[in-house]
């Protein structure tokens, strides 16, 4: 463990520079470093504004940032007070934050990265494709082998892990892209991610793309023709699944401890019911990368931005889920 968490602070119109502080407010007890990427000006302002007044450090080096704790490396362009949500100049600010972080982690210069939201739709506008953050990630870190879990626990510790086969395409599009292949995948990583969380089993099942999973081929083919044969593959394998059942009965019973962690065909098959159940603590987390990255889940909320409105609980438990992973011992 090397002790340095990199935070890329996202659309700086948006919230992500103020959970993101008032996050590390509360990390006084842990032993880690945190290197904050992103606007100088703009942490700085809020840091006084929101009364957080944490002892922030322009970045050196990793050796010479020995003292201390929270670091900032400036990154992108110069931004006025008066930054406009949404605006090309606020994109290009979150990208770079996040180009930036995600190098450092492909060199290993961090243990991982804390990724603040950014806007889809004003960096689309910037002229370059972008699916998300998981997406560009994965490419800039050239793995091929990777997928989002989404995890979330509500107010009596019952906590919902999520792994999704398919991440930000349309609807109409879902079916096309799941294959037999890519769902195996995402079953080995979420298997991967319990022992990686010290579960104390891997227990996992499977989501019909169909309603009623297809009702044996009346309501569609799919779990036949495609998410069965995974799901066999992946118990010759030795994991421990169950598939495919129908997502509107899963959830129940995953929400009540019958399982470790679903596997999900599409974004809100998976999400709806995990952001019911843990809407201010989930966490978006990338399995496969050779890095841990990790993520509140919920977006700019450009509405609250600048209000010393935004609750910091996604951030924070983005925060503690990349620490744990960190602390963990290197395969290598």
């Amino acid at each position: 463990m090397k002790g340095w968490i990199g935070i890329t602070l996202g659309d700086p119109s948006g919230i992500g520079p103020e959970v993101t502080l008032k996050a590390l407010a509360k990390t006084s007890a842990d032993n880690f470093r945190y290197l904050l990427l992103g606007n100088e000006s703009v942490v700085r302002r809020l840091n006084s504004a929101l009364g957080v007044n944490l002892p922030i450090q322009p970045f050196e080096s990793y050796t010479a940032s020995a003292s201390g704790r929270f670091f900032i490396w400036n990154t992108g362009p110069e931004l006025p007070e008066n930054l406009q949500s949404g605006s090309s100049i606020a994109a290009e600010s979150a990208m770079s934050a996040l180009t930036e972080g995600t190098q450092r982690s492909t060199r290993g210069e961090l243990d991982g990265i804390v990724t603040a939201p950014v806007n889809k739709e004003s960096i689309i506008k910037l002229g370059r494709p972008f699916m998300g953050q998981t997406e560009y990630i994965s490419e800039l870190a050239h793995a091929n082998r990777t997928a989002m879990m989404l995890l979330g626990q509500d107010d009596r510790g019952r906590w919902l892990r999520v792994a999704l086969v398919t991440t930000h395409i349309p609807l109409r599009a879902v079916a096309d892209k799941i294959s037999a292949a890519k769902i195996e995948q995402t079953i080995e990583l979420a298997a991967e991610a319990c022992v990686q969380l010290s579960l104390p089993q891997a227990r996992l099942a499977v989501c019909g793309l169909n309603p009623h999973a297809g009702e044996g081929g009346q309501m569609g083919t799919e779990e036949i023709t495609t998410i069965t044969p995974a799901i066999e593959n992946s118990k010759k394998k030795g994991i421990a699944v169950q598939g495919p059942i129908p997502a509107d009965t899963l959830f129940y019973y995953a929400y009540n401890g019958h399982y470790d962690a679903v596997v999900a065909m599409y974004h809100d098959q998976g999400l709806g019911p995990l952001k019911m159940i843990g809407f201010e603590s989930g966490i978006n987390w990338t399995l496969g990368l050779p890095f841990i990255r990790t993520s509140p889940d919920h977006g700019t909320a450009y509405n609250i931005a600048g209000q010393n409105k935004a609750n910091p609980s996604s951030m924070l438990a983005a925060l503690h889920l990349a620490q744990t992973l960190a602390r963990k011992p290197s395969k290598s």
